[in-house]
């Protein structure tokens, strides 16, 4: 069972039913959770949450019970560099400790906030007690964590031919302890389980469906006499789900912080820099010794930014093992594009660019490091600020503008050989255009029909950074931009542009990837009828 693989006929499919109106709130299942699993403070595999929607008097409140939803469908899977994090054939999404770096794509990925990082032990007491130190586990510190829906005790049931989901020594510790009875376990591949009869003969909903990640975790919302009710207008909006203190809104991103932006502002730097002089090259612009310059100049921007990288993994020395999963993971063809860039640079030093060949290659590998950094945050199902289909374009056209504001910086500074006047001219041209293109992309990703899948916390951050950015980073290098066409030419000018494009971009991506960086939340589109006003469940008797 511990092997993947496509499902084959005979697999079971753990899940779970949650019955929301049996839930009372007790939290018994996350202390059970906790107790069982071992989990250091701060660290909640299993949680209930108290949630309250509508305005009064149409007022309701219930409890929730949340934590890994096993999908079908996982985006954790895939976005794993090392594959740590893995689906059985019976469905459960697992995690290899042993193998995990802490990069935390899975995380920012998951749209559930089902997993955490801890990357220090803390102890209850403030200090090591005896029975704390007994049960602690060393190897998750680092690396990330989460429900396995007890893969252990189902494994063992397994192997003594007991059922999970039946047999009471066997389901997970959170269904087990429940005292309500509303966690049920069981088989949804067997259509007499528990599981399956319950979900047969009642409706139930799942956590954020619109994603399409089929989660195994099913809540029964209505009773025999008492069927529910769709959501509406009034349960979640704008003023809802812009209050941080709602449960059912996405919490500020932890996992990825200003070292993984740095490697977003000098990656999209170097890969746009290199890619841009790529261009110029193919169209004499830039003769052998110019791009050669221009390429080691962006390999030591790019290895600074991985080497932030590196430095905000909760497991460093396991870095390596991110060359594992070039078939699925952005983040790890990232790392064999820049490979493929750093060597082919140092191989071009090393001939002194007598091989067009080599420039051409580097050039492609720059290109394809960039689409990888944009594709690394839209990968990123968890967070909808950067899953948004703008977001992988502003990536890619930030870079290239930023490419050729450094450049121009370049030029400036005498470390690449001036091209020809009217070399200078395409590029501030060039330059301008991708000022455009650029603001054409922020205005249609802050106000486009992506709009709307984002959060409103989210919205109201890309808001707030959108004039600073024009400002800096559009209006004041346009202008510039202008002045040396309409000027005289003077290249002074052209570096002062760069400075300005290349601040905004790095402005916007520590802005998107910190400010706007919140988490999907919880969405429900089917909730009990209970509650006060137009929420109270139906007289019996009317």
């Amino acid at each position: 069972m511990t092997s993947t693989g496509s499902p084959v006929k005979n697999d079971p499919r753990w899940g779970m039913v949650v019955d929301i109106n049996r839930c009372v709130g007790c939290q018994t299942c996350t202390v059970a959770c906790k107790h069982w699993n071992d989990t250091q403070p701060g660290v909640q595999w299993r949680s209930v949450i108290d949630i309250e929607t509508g305005h009064y008097p149409d007022v309701e409140r219930f409890f929730l019970v949340i934590g890994c939803q096993h999908c079908a469908a996982p985006p954790c899977v895939p976005v794993c560099p090392t594959g740590a994090t893995r689906q059985r054939n019976d469905g459960l999404v697992t995690m290899d400790y042993d193998t995990c770096i802490g990069c935390g794509a899975c995380a920012v990925a998951c749209p559930y906030d089902a997993r955490t990082i801890a990357h220090e032990h803390q102890w209850y007491y403030g200090q090591e007690t005896s029975q704390e130190a007994s049960a602690r586990h060393p190897e998750r510190e680092g690396v990330a964590q989460k429900c396995t829906f007890c893969a252990d005790k189902i494994d063992d049931a397994r192997t003594s031919g007991r059922t999970p989901g039946i047999d009471l020594e066997v389901p997970p510790a959170c269904a087990a302890s429940c005292i309500s009875s509303a966690i049920h376990f069981g088989d949804f591949n067997d259509p007499v389980s528990n599981v399956s009869t319950l979900t047969n003969n009642q409706a139930f909903v799942r956590l954020n469906e619109d994603l399409g990640t089929d989660p195994q975790i099913r809540y029964l919302y209505s009773t025999p006499t008492v069927p529910g009710r769709d959501t509406d207008a009034a349960d979640f909006d704008d003023q809802q789900l812009a209050d941080p203190a709602n449960p059912l809104v996405g919490k500020h991103q932890r996992f990825w912080d200003w070292r993984a932006a740095m490697n977003w502002c000098l990656g999209g730097l170097a890969g746009g820099l290199a890619a841009s002089a790529w261009c110029a090259y193919l169209a004499d612009q830039l003769s052998a010794p110019a791009i050669g310059r221009a390429y080691q100049t962006a390999a030591v921007l790019m290895l600074i930014g991985l080497f932030f990288v590196w430095l905000k993994i909760g497991r460093r020395w396991r870095a390596w093992r991110a060359l594992w999963r070039p078939q699925s993971s952005w983040m790890t063809r990232e790392l064999y594009s820049a490979a493929t860039f750093l060597g082919l640079t140092l191989a071009i030093t090393l001939d002194g660019g007598r091989n067009a060949l080599l420039h051409h290659i580097a050039g492609l590998a720059a290109a394809a490091f960039l689409i990888c950094q944009a594709r690394i945050l839209y990968s990123a199902k968890g967070i909808p600020a950067w899953r948004t289909a703008c977001v992988p374009w502003l990536i890619i056209a930030s870079g290239l503008l930023e490419g050729l504001g450094l450049s121009a910086m370049l030029v400036w500074a005498e470390f690449v050989a001036a091209p020809a006047q009217t070399g200078l001219t395409t590029l501030a041209w060039a330059t301008l255009v991708l000022v455009v293109l650029n603001v054409a992309l922020w205005l249609a990703y802050r106000l486009g029909t992506d709009r709307k899948s984002r959060p409103p916390l989210a919205n109201r951050s890309i808001d707030a950074m959108s004039w600073p950015l024009h400002l800096v980073g559009h209006v004041t290098p346009s202008l510039l931009i202008v002045t040396f066409v309409l000027g005289g030419g003077n290249p002074a000018l052209l570096a002062l542009a760069g400075i300005g494009v290349i601040a905004g971009g790095a402005y916007w991506k520590f802005g998107v990837i910190l400010n706007a960086a919140y988490q999907h939340g919880f969405s429900l589109t089917r909730l009990p009828q209970r509650g006060s006003g137009s929420r109270a469940a139906p007289s019996l008797t009317g």
